[in-house]
């Protein structure tokens, strides 16, 4: 069985120059390894496809669709399954970096820099994908500091501005968090969805945030508050996601979120060329594309507005 390991080593050191495309099988398990490095890569949906734009198909079934019957009768009562699409277009992107000869040369780990250096570009991959997963916008003005990054493609919080149930609290406790806010934020939620698989997604300031309210509340009370309302507020877990902006919660079943990635990735690198030679350097590039997008945005409520 080929390893995360093993795909790295053969793909990216291994010769003076390798330009080749991977095989389905090693851009997936290379795509997992960027989902291991973040907090949401083992809890959301993954999507592998050949295509760069296409679909992916939802089927529905209604409630209540039982029917008495009579016998010897057939009263023409018939269910279909509802069929829905999401369509998906993936975004072109690349992580170049280059480490110098003599950087190896001198290194303790000699040769084995080269891997560890790539190891970490590898992780920092990963959280830098999740981060657009969540706040990608196209629209991002260029005079952010951060435009170069965050235009590349709309993100999950972007995506839910429109179509989800929002519970604004700019206006409410003058944005502070509380117990209202869970409360009110689920009071959105269609209680078909309501069935267990939801999280809160929040930024780990405001679970810390959370913490603070609760131990001030437990000393003006004297205690008696559950601790298990910590990391489950109103009996749903939390889940503290770094790349989460600091006035914001999602509800979500993190299965609702889906990114979408093609079979063509590719990993090069190179130590020839008159650059490499003259600079006396090696040079690698990442080659992937991906699109977040998500299945049912009726299953989820965005909290904003908060302090």
């Amino acid at each position: 069985m080929t390893t995360n390991q093993q795909i790295m080593k053969n793909t990216i050191t291994t010769g003076s120059i390798t330009s080749g495309l991977l095989n389905p099988e090693q851009s997936q398990k290379f795509i997992q390894q960027t989902f291991e490095s973040t907090v949401l890569g083992g809890l959301i949906r993954k999507e592998m496809r050949r295509a760069k734009t296409g679909e992916i198909d939802k089927i529905g079934i209604d409630s209540r669709i039982l029917r008495k019957k009579t016998e010897n009768t057939d009263d023409g009562y018939r269910q279909k399954a509802n069929f829905d699409k999401v369509e998906y277009a993936t975004t072109a992107v690349r992580l170049p970096w280059e480490i110098t000869e003599e950087s190896l040369r001198e290194n303790i780990e000699g040769q084995g820099f080269e891997d560890t250096v790539t190891k970490l570009m590898t992780t920092q991959l990963g959280i830098d994908l999740e981060d657009l997963y969540i706040n990608g916008d196209e629209a991002t003005l260029d005079t952010d500091p951060d435009y170069d990054f965050l235009k590349i493609n709309d993100g999950w919080l972007k995506q839910l501005t429109t179509g989800s149930h929002i519970e604004d609290r700019s206006a409410k406790e003058a944005g502070a968090l509380s117990l209202n806010v869970f409360y009110d934020a689920l009071a959105q939620m269609p209680d078909k969805y309501n069935n267990g698989t939801l999280r809160w997604l929040m930024a780990p300031s405001i679970k810390q945030k959370w913490e603070h309210y609760l131990l001030n509340e437990n000393i003006k009370n004297g205690g008696g508050l559950s601790e298990s309302i910590l990391n489950a507020p109103a009996s749903i877990p939390a889940v503290a996601v770094p790349r989460m902006p600091k006035d914001k919660i999602v509800l979500i079943n993190p299965k609702n979120l889906i990114v979408v990635n093609s079979y063509d990735v590719k990993i090069r690198k190179t130590v020839e060329g008159k650059d490499a030679i003259m600079q006396d350097k090696r040079f690698y590039v990442v080659h992937l594309d991906f699109d977040p997008i998500i299945e049912e945005k009726d299953a989820a409520v965005l909290v904003t507005g908060l302090a």
